[in-house]
């Protein structure tokens, strides 16, 4: 009963947000289209997308700023859903928050070690921010250098990892992209104690426990695959948290001499069901199946849960990843059904 009156508003809310997510047909029409003009033109007339699209000009139609919008999207449903939590998801959300600050301090990264000339383009972030966020984008902008940059963010939990590594030798952006995925996910399998009590935390500990051992299946698997890693440099990359991964399975995934000893391997986890190796996906399509399935079966079974709030904010940033790579694969004159197998769609 406590969680019903808990979650009652925010459930009836978040459904009727889902309803205006785009559907499986919709994104093979869009596949269909010709320019990155019509496909603004298509989210206009026949999406939710209609009314911070008509913020855009004829001459701003192109995909940076219908990207922009896009995003600004995503951070207007976060503050819908944000505005009817009580105290208990609110710190909850907090949690969420850490995946975008994170995606921030990245593209900052980028843009100081590759020395683009191009400004910092962040306005359209400023105000949610400003309002959600522990990260000063005004003090970010400033940054010229990467110990310029870690130095803006001495105020926040961000600035201990980065800083210890800022004074190692030989640092790449690479480098500084896995420090702030591992202290992400490490640090949110920390707190999730402290914010989540009893069915939540049960529920979260589920998704991310499954997300934290699908990257790790994920990395191995392109370790292997792609780079032919040695199991010393691969046990580097991965998250070291192990929900249902056992530690002896964990080391056989990275000491498993070739691919095929690799998948007999993945065959005796609880994800093979619906991460088969064998399918013709892309791994990244795979472990986003896998997540979809996890996440929308707790949302089906604890309708009144911090599930609701979790699935919905992921199927929306997987829409927004999906349009945007839609975007790009029209723009480079991609076939209707070579994009839809970028989107991970299906052709009609």
């Amino acid at each position: 009963m406590g969680n019903l009156l808990a979650y009652s508003g925010i459930a009836t809310k978040i459904r009727a947000m889902e309803a205006k997510l785009l559907r499986p047909e919709q994104f093979v029409e869009i596949a269909n289209l010709g320019s990155v003009p019509e496909i603004a033109e298509y989210l206009r007339k026949n999406t939710a997308y209609a009314g911070a699209l008509e913020t855009l000009n004829e001459d701003q139609i192109h995909r940076g700023n219908i990207e922009k919008v896009l995003t600004q999207s995503l951070y207007h449903d976060y503050t819908k859903i944000y505005r009817f939590c009580g105290q208990k998801q609110r710190r909850f959300m907090k949690l969420i928050m850490k995946s975008y600050e994170v995606d921030l301090i990245d593209y900052c990264l980028t843009i100081v070690i590759n020395r683009y000339k191009k400004p910092f383009d962040l306005n359209y972030k400023r105000a949610f921010f400003d309002r959600y966020s522990q990260i000063s984008i005004e003090k970010l902008i400033t940054s010229r250098t990467t110990d310029e940059l870690v130095e803006n963010l001495k105020d926040t939990e961000y600035y201990a990892p980065l800083k210890k590594l800022k004074d190692s030798q030989n640092v790449t952006l690479y480098d500084y992209t896995l420090t702030l995925d591992l202290y992400l996910f490490t640090s949110t399998w920390k707190e999730q104690k402290k914010v989540l009590k009893k069915s939540d935390l049960e529920l979260f500990m589920r998704d991310r426990g499954s997300q934290i051992d699908l990257l790790n299946l994920q990395w191995i698997y392109r370790a292997k695959k792609y780079y032919n890693m040695k199991p010393a440099d691969i046990y580097l990359l991965l998250i070291p948290i192990h929900y249902k991964l056992s530690t002896d399975l964990v080391k056989e995934l990275v000491e498993a001499p070739g691919l095929e000893e690799f998948e007999t391997a993945v065959a005796r986890t609880t994800y093979a069901r619906h991460y088969n190796f064998k399918q013709q996906l892309t791994i990244e399509q795979m472990y986003l199946d896998c997540l979809n399935y996890l996440y929308t079966l707790d949302r089906r079974r604890n309708p009144y849960s911090i599930a609701v709030i979790n699935t919905y904010l992921f199927l929306k940033e997987e829409e927004i990843k999906k349009l945007t790579t839609a975007m790009e694969c029209v723009r480079y004159s991609l076939t209707p059904g070579e994009t839809l197998a970028y989107v991970g769609g299906k052709t009609q």
